[in-house]
């Protein structure tokens, strides 16, 4: 088992015998999390309700910008909010309901086939991005390794049965668009799990805060009923991934109806400069794995197959909602390395497939 692993078992076998009360700090807290829950509920329903309004009384439209940037944020929401719960209540299962034991026991011992076997998680969770960030937060709790989680979160949203189903429905085995777009992802989240894990200290790429959720002990260790830290935890997690759904969506909302689409589509016969436009677009539309095939189908006859597949495998791992979600997890300085070498590969991937077809 990893050093880290072990480390946290070590603080968490530290504090298991002291059995605080709830106190100030902890009351403080879950007032937190409520206000935050409160922001992220109060901030997604202010969108539907103005759309509402504007849409049905023609006095107070709005300008077709306003309108458009309206719709983009809400359909973004309305893609991930439901893998976005599902993502919680999966992670609040593995944290809760699943023993560690059998966990790590299905898993080789191997660094590099662990790794390979965790890219593969996502068949059995058919999750999209969304759902992955908390579901990939869980793992983390329950003692995988911060390279671990990032294998697992970069590899779920293409490898997962939805996905590869959308994909080949899209473009079937046409242009190796399909392989490519599944190989890539397989590469890219073994690559990025392989680098991370040269880091001498991995819990430093986590934010402060998440880094101490994971050295806590078990709630049901301190006499507290699996459905009660069931409740805490998804208001916890609730309260932090909500408010980071809002901000992305209104950001990618915003980007979208700002960026002509013209400007990308004049780009699309260069065999380089296509493919930086398809991950350009990939970052802005922010669109969900599960559907980003049908999306960018009207596009296959502009671009390059090699654009196409880059689309199809940076934007499930970098968007502006993804981004935003991931913040409550991992440090800026993580982000901006995670970023810059997934985009580097993808446009690699692109290329290559670009030479091949």
């Amino acid at each position: 088992m990893s050093s880290q692993l072990d480390a946290r078992r070590r603080d968490r076998g530290a504090h298991a015998g002291h059995d605080h009360p709830p106190g100030r700090d902890e009351s403080r807290a879950r007032r937190r999390q409520f206000a935050w829950l409160g922001i992220g509920i109060v901030g997604i329903t202010a969108l539907f309700v103005v759309r509402a309004i504007t849409a049905d009384q023609s006095a107070l439209a709005l300008p077709d910008k306003a309108q458009d940037f309206l719709t983009l944020s809400i359909s973004v929401i309305v893609e991930s909010m439901p893998f976005v719960i599902l993502g919680i209540v999966l992670s609040i299962a593995v944290q809760v309901w699943v023993p560690d034991s059998w966990i790590m026991r299905v898993l080789p011992r191997n660094p590099f086939l662990r790794r390979a076997a965790i890219s593969f998680i996502g068949v059995f969770l058919p999750v999209c991005e969304c759902g992955n960030v908390p579901l990939a937060r869980g793992l983390m709790v329950k003692g995988f390794t911060v390279s671990e989680s990032m294998t697992f979160l970069l590899a779920a949203p293409i490898i997962n049965p939805i996905t590869i189903i959308t994909t080949h429905q899209a473009f079937g085995w046409d242009d190796h668009i399909l392989v490519g777009r599944i190989v890539g992802g397989f590469v890219i989240a073994n690559l990025i799990g392989w680098l991370f894990s040269r880091h001498p200290n991995q819990d430093s790429l986590l934010t402060d805060k998440f880094a101490a959720i994971c050295r806590v002990p078990d709630a049901h260790d301190h006499g507290v009923s699996r459905w009660q830290e069931s409740v805490s935890l998804f208001r916890r997690e609730s309260s932090i991934i909500l408010p980071a759904l809002f901000i992305g969506a209104v950001a990618a909302g915003a980007i979208q109806s700002l960026v002509p689409r013209s400007v990308l589509v004049s780009l699309g016969s260069n065999p380089l400069w296509s493919i930086l436009a398809m991950m350009l677009l990939a970052f802005v539309i922010s669109v969900c794995s599960n559907v980003d095939a049908f999306f960018i189908l009207p596009f296959a006859s502009t671009f390059m197959p090699g654009s196409i597949v880059s689309f199809l495998v940076f934007g499930p791992i970098i968007d502006i909602k993804m981004l935003a979600l991931l913040r409550t997890t991992f440090t800026v300085r993580t982000l901006v390395q995670l970023t810059v070498v997934v985009a580097l590969l993808s446009a690699l991937i692109g290329l290559v497939v670009n030479y091949v077809a």
